[in-house]
């Protein structure tokens, strides 16, 4: 080998080892300190609400009962928990007019805690319910033909 491409040779790899050395030095080469500060962000209040509904099987009469089916529609963008279902019974106006009792009729609250998940509608509740006509010592007739309508809450 001709003494110019040994010298050239050694000048690289002489240059290359003070590169890797820099290099390393830089890695290496830091300030100790210590830090404080701090972060934040928010969770949802709450998802919304869930619109629930209520489908009274069998017609009523004095001391009957029918049962009661429950969905659940969840247009929220996050899952949504159904607690107890408590409903309130109404009567439409005429037949109430005419003497029909909602306090006649009664449906027990019912504990679903069911998950209802985000975007599902007509979601069907695992426990259904029931309603009742008390069969009471009046006249009930005013109640044939009425309405009932249920506001549900849970």
């Amino acid at each position: 080998m001709s003494r110019k491409v040994l010298k050239k040779k050694r000048t690289i790899t002489a240059l290359a080892v003070v590169a890797l050395l820099a290099i390393a030095g830089a890695a290496f080469a830091y300030w100790t300190t210590t830090g404080s500060g701090s972060g934040s962000g928010s969770v949802a209040s709450s998802g919304g609400t869930l619109t629930l509904h209520g489908t009274v099987s069998n017609a009523l009469s004095p001391g009957g009962s029918s049962p009661v089916a429950f969905t659940a529609d969840n247009a929220n963008s996050s899952s949504e928990l159904v607690g107890t279902v408590h409903s309130v019974v109404s009567i439409d106006e005429a037949h109430a007019t005419a003497g029909c009792k909602a306090a006649d009729f009664t449906v027990a609250d019912v504990v679903e805690n069911q998950v209802i998940a985000a975007g599902a509608s007509g979601v069907a509740l695992a426990k259904g319910g029931s309603i009742e006509m008390a069969d009471t010592a009046e006249n009930q007739d005013a109640c044939q033909g009425a309405s009932i309508s249920l506001a549900l809450t849970s």
